[in-house]
């Protein structure tokens, strides 16, 4: 039986610009590989680009940051079926674990000690279709659930989903104003007006530093 191993696009240490953890420095792990094409996605380069590396080079790479807190992303990193055992063990190498995933694939085998960050897809990600809705009965309050909003009529579809669903009563929501289609200015009145129990997400690392790779 071969070792574990993944194909990875980049491992890098930042600032973490999203989630309740923003701000922190962070040590990222980035999957190669995603089956969603969103008409928002900024990390197209990682949907082919990298190189296939067993899990302890991996968990040597992370730990030359000395790092408290690793994010694994994408693309899309369940893609993968050997990144349950990448967070397992970066779990039992005493790290802090954030996993973000774009709702599309299972997240009930992750484990338990990973905050899972599940991307809900709107009417304008393209995307909407692939969302499984089956996700929504693992999370736990160490979760998350992100928007990325287009306009207003994503902003309506996603409040209806928010009450439908009952979502802030599992685990924080938030919602982020898709860059160059929606002003956060505008979704934060937004928010205000009808009072909702989310809470506003502005990506900290791209108003630090632009797009790009290893940010």
């Amino acid at each position: 039986m071969p070792s574990p191993a993944l194909r990875i696009n980049e491992i890098f240490y930042s600032l973490q610009g999203e989630t309740s953890r923003v701000g922190l420095p962070t040590a990222f792990i980035r999957l190669t590989g995603c089956p969603l094409r969103c008409t928002y996605c900024d990390t197209t380069y990682a949907f082919q680009e990298g190189i296939t590396l067993a899990l302890p080079e991996i968990l040597d790479k992370v730990a030359q940051y000395h790092a408290h807190y690793v994010t694994v992303t994408g693309g899309e990193p369940l893609a993968q079926k050997d990144c349950l055992v990448l967070l397992r063990q970066l779990c039992d190498a005493g790290y802090s674990v954030s996993l973000e995933t774009g709702g599309a694939l299972d997240i009930a085998k992750v484990d338990p000690r990973v905050s899972r960050i599940l991307d809900i897809k709107t009417p304008g990600s393209g995307e909407v279709e692939r969302n499984r809705w089956e996700n929504l009965e693992w999370l736990t309050p160490q979760d998350e659930v992100k928007f990325v909003l287009c306009g207003e009529e994503d902003y309506l579809w996603a409040k209806q989903v928010l009450s439908e669903r009952r979502l802030a009563e599992r685990c924080p929501v938030l919602f982020s104003a898709c860059q160059g289609r929606l002003e956060p200015a505008l979704l934060a009145q937004w928010i205000l007006r009808d009072n909702l129990p989310v809470r506003l997400q502005i990506q900290l690392h791209k108003l630090l530093w632009g797009e790009g790779r290893g940010k």
